[in-house]
């Protein structure tokens, strides 16, 4: 089990830092010295320092990761903020106020890899009809077959729901007229616990779509739910409507990579082109994934909205019989259109904002 690390010298506040670790299930390895937290600094999901152990870790030269936390009593002294930046500390926790927090760190902590982030990509389509939400699924698809955990979620109010292009519609658990989510932190295990899912290996594909009837999702949902997925180092996919909402906003502005999927069709390209120009004013620039077509290529539509092409893969005839059998074959083109911008989200590439 992954555990945390905790360099903690006041006794009150070691004390608290294990009855909390209790509470979410896990224990803390303590150290002592800077040896023994350079030996968990790879391999520790969280690591809890107080302020004199942030200078010693930061003047010892240790590199910088996430998934620090600084925990105090009350004010940390003003001769430890450099050392904080140095050190690129995440969190400053003051007990016994900031216990909630750290209560719900603690409990995702179990699941996350060490010292690293998820991220986020956020799909869209060109125009109606696009094939979005069927490259999203196949970005999902992708990254749990690379043996990486993905999180899938159904951010368009008005669509058919994700569980059916995985044939999951009958499978129980949780879709979002059901989840019951406003601000807060939460615990990735409980989105495990509560919502569909498939396996590959050792690694899961979890799945929060929408249904065929009821609410969509808030804002400060869709926030919770990216967030866990992104501290458990999951690959985040969300699903976007063309239509602006605020879930839609609270995506993109945590979005690693945006990509609008389009087919090489000419009112595809002016639709393409205004929904560009929204972005733009959100400060975000995506990247393209085009569909072939007959007659235009892929980089003349590029060309024509004026947008980098990441990707390109050819229409598959038989996938909608396939999907409506409740079968999502990845292979062929569109298998390796979204392993490419698998990679780009990982190694940032295809960052544009």
């Amino acid at each position: 089990m992954n555990r945390p690390t905790a360099w903690l010298r006041a006794e009150p506040v070691l004390e608290h830092v294990l009855r909390l670790c209790a509470a979410a299930g896990t224990e803390a390895d303590q150290a002592h010295r800077v040896a023994e937290v350079r030996a968990a600094w790879a391999g520790a999901p969280l690591v809890l320092l107080d302020d004199r152990a942030v200078i010693a870790c930061a003047e010892a030269g240790l590199p910088r990761r996430g998934g620090i936390v600084l925990v105090v009593a009350g004010t940390p002294p003003p001769d430890c903020w450099e050392h904080v930046v140095r050190l690129g500390v995440e969190q400053v926790v003051s007990l016994p106020e900031d216990e909630p927090w750290l209560a719900a760190a603690l409990a995702d902590s179990t699941d996350a890899p060490a010292g690293t982030r998820g991220r986020v990509l956020a799909v869209l389509g060109g125009r109606g009809g696009a094939g979005a939400s069927v490259f999203a699924t196949a970005v999902a698809l992708a990254a749990v077959g690379a043996g990486a955990n993905a999180l899938l979620v159904d951010c368009d109010p008005m669509g058919g729901g994700l569980d059916l292009l995985l044939g999951a519609e009958e499978e129980p658990g949780l879709r979002w007229p059901d989840v019951r989510l406003r601000s807060g932190r939460v615990p990735v295990s409980s989105l495990h616990a509560s919502l569909p899912g498939r396996t590959k290996g050792k690694s899961r594909l979890t799945l929060l779509s929408g249904a065929r009837e009821g609410d969509g999702p808030s804002s400060d949902a869709v926030v919770s739910v990216v967030e866990a997925g992104k501290r458990a180092g999951e690959t985040v996919v969300c699903d976007l409507p063309r239509a602006p909402d605020p879930a839609t906003r609270a995506v993109l502005d945590r979005a690693d990579l945006t990509v609008i999927v389009i087919p090489a069709e000419l009112r595809a390209a002016a639709a393409t082109k205004r929904l560009s120009k929204y972005l733009a004013a959100q400060g975000v620039q995506p990247a393209l994934v085009v569909r072939n077509a007959p007659h235009l290529r892929p980089s003349d539509i590029a060309k024509a909205v004026d947008l980098p092409l990441l990707a390109t893969y050819r229409r598959d005839p038989g996938l909608p019989a396939r999907l409506d059998g409740g079968t999502f074959p990845l292979r062929g083109s569109l298998s390796r259109a979204s392993n490419t911008v698998l990679r780009a989200l990982k190694t940032g590439a295809g960052r544009v904002r």
